[in-house]
Parts: C-alpha cells; sequence; structure tokens
C-alpha cells in the first residue's frame, strides 16, 4: 500500500478515535481490516483508501475504526485500582449520603471491568450495591458494546483475573459459556461514547476508570483526554489510568493519590486515599 493510502486509513483512525498509528505499524492494518475489505467488497487496503478519500460515509468509517480500536481486557485487571477502590467505596457510600456513588469505566471494551467494578460492589456492601453504586460503562464501539452487554464469556475469559468464588456466586455455565448473573449486570449501564467527543451532560463522576488508553494517544490527544476527564471528575474522586500512564507533564489538573500506582485526584482537593 502507498505512503498516501495508509495516511488515509491512519488519518481516519486518528481523527476518529485518537489512535496514533505509525508507519512502523503498518503491519496492524494487514491483520485487522481483512474483514472489513470483505464486507465492503474491496480487493485490497489501497481500494479502501480510495474509497475513504471519496468520502466513503459513515458506515464504512465506522467499519475502519472498530477494526482498528484495541479490546483487550481481563476481570480485575492490574488489581491495584480494585484494590483501592475496595478501601475507598464504605467512605465514598458514606459521604454521598442519599445519593448514589457514581463510578465510570470509560473505553470498557468487552465488560471485564465495569462488571468486575460491580461484584466488588457487591461483595463490599451486599444487598444494598445496587441502589447504592451507579456504574455507567462506555465505549467507542458499538460492536464491541453489543458483546459487553450480553455478558456472556468463554471458559478462557473467566479465567483470566476473576477469583473461582466470584465466578460460582455471580456466573451461569452454559455448555462452555458463562453468563454474568442478572444481578450484576442490572448494575452496569453501557453507553457508545468517544472520548474525543462532546462533554457528557449526566453529572460528575466519583470514580473513573480509564486504563490502557491513553498509550495509543500522542501528547496533545493525552492532554485533551485527561482534561476531559477531570472535567468530570467530582471534587474529591479518584482516576484511575493504566500502570504504564502517568498525568505528568501533560496536565496540571490530576495529581496522583499518595501511596497509590495509577490512582489520580483533582489538584487543590482531597482525593480519597
Amino acid at each position: 500500500m502507498s505512503i498516501d493510502g495508509f495516511g488515509d486509513i491512519a488519518g481516519l483512525v486518528r481523527r476518529r478515535a485518537g489512535i496514533v498509528l505509525t508507519e512502523d505499524k503498518a503491519y496492524l492494518l494487514e491483520t485487522r481490516l481483512g474483514p472489513v475489505l470483505q464486507r465492503f467488497k474491496l480487493g485490497s487496503l489501497g481500494a479502501l483508501a480510495a474509497e475513504l478519500r471519496r468520502g466513503a460515509g459513515e458506515v464504512m468509517e465506522r467499519a475502519v475504526v472498530e477494526a482498528m480500536t484495541t479490546h483487550e481486557s481481563s476481570f480485575f485487571r492490574d488489581g491495584k485500582p480494585f484494590d483501592h477502590l475496595m478501601k475507598i467505596l464504605p467512605r465514598l457510600v458514606a459521604q454521598a449520603g442519599s445519593a448514589p456513588v457514581r463510578i465510570w469505566s470509560a473505553a470498557c471494551s468487552t465488560g471485564q471491568e465495569p462488571y468486575s467494578v460491580a461484584i466488588l460492589a457487591s461483595d463490599v456492601l451486599g444487598p444494598q450495591a445496587a441502589s447504592r453504586v451507579q456504574i455507567v460503562a462506555t465505549d467507542v464501539s458499538a460492536e464491541i458494546l453489543v458483546r459487553a452487554r450480553a455478558g456472556i464469556f468463554s471458559q478462557f475469559e473467566v479465567q483470566r483475573g476473576l477469583p473461582v468464588r466470584a465466578l460460582v456466586k455471580h456466573f451461569r455455565q452454559e455448555g462452555t459459556r458463562w453468563h454474568i448473573g442478572p444481578a450484576i449486570a442490572g448494575m452496569v449501564k453501557f453507553e457508545e461514547h468517544n472520548l474525543l467527543g462532546p462533554r457528557r451532560n449526566d453529572g460528575g463522576f466519583d470514580v473513573i476508570f480509564c486504563r490502557n488508553v491513553l498509550i495509543y494517544f500522542d501528547a496533545e490527544t493525552k492532554r485533551r483526554v485527561l482534561e476531559f476527564l477531570s472535567a468530570h471528575l467530582r471534587g474529591d474522586g479518584v482516576l484511575y489510568l493504566g500502570g504504564a500512564e502517568t498525568v505528568l507533564g501533560i496536565t496540571d489538573r490530576l495529581v496522583a493519590v499518595a501511596g497509590e500506582r495509577g490512582a489520580y485526584g483533582l489538584a487543590g482537593k482531597r482525593a480519597a486515599a
């Protein structure tokens, strides 16, 4: 594929999802866009690039972006954030009074993260979890959200990070597939949302998970996303980033929570610790 053709596809992905594809990642186009070529009956990536240049339309552009978006996830991934949330959740509930604690799982992929949060809340708060905690899970991919809402996971997926006790308590097995139980599923509301899009208008959040997302962005997009997230974080709320991600040198709106890896609060506010 020509450099121009690569630029057309990479430019679309960067514009719509913020993901930076350098030329050394051209192999990803070959491996991930094959189904898109088949779907639209195109013979090559060059032909796809030509369609995009001509203004292919929303359906094709969305298909390309969704194919190039990484959807790696697992239950209770990188356990530190969940250990910290387990520690502070009772305090957040007490501070909220009669209002629910609001938790946002951004870039939620196939749903393991928000379902992990729901399982944790259920274990910590018991029967009152459903009324005391609201979990909103979002992703840029409508296709991946269909899988997340279904709450059906393979044996391999439930073996990645999910304690056996939680599997037995909160899942139902059918053959080789595991279905999330209705009590946990009912705690999570899935929505399509782009972190580069307009600000949400449904109020702030006490906790935001946005992990292993910034690593795909350039410096300016990282700044834009972090400031977007900080605008949705309540005064003493906590933002969890991936272990390889940081706010240092990107924004001064967020500061690290003392003693916690990957946890950040608003500058000048007392983040839960």
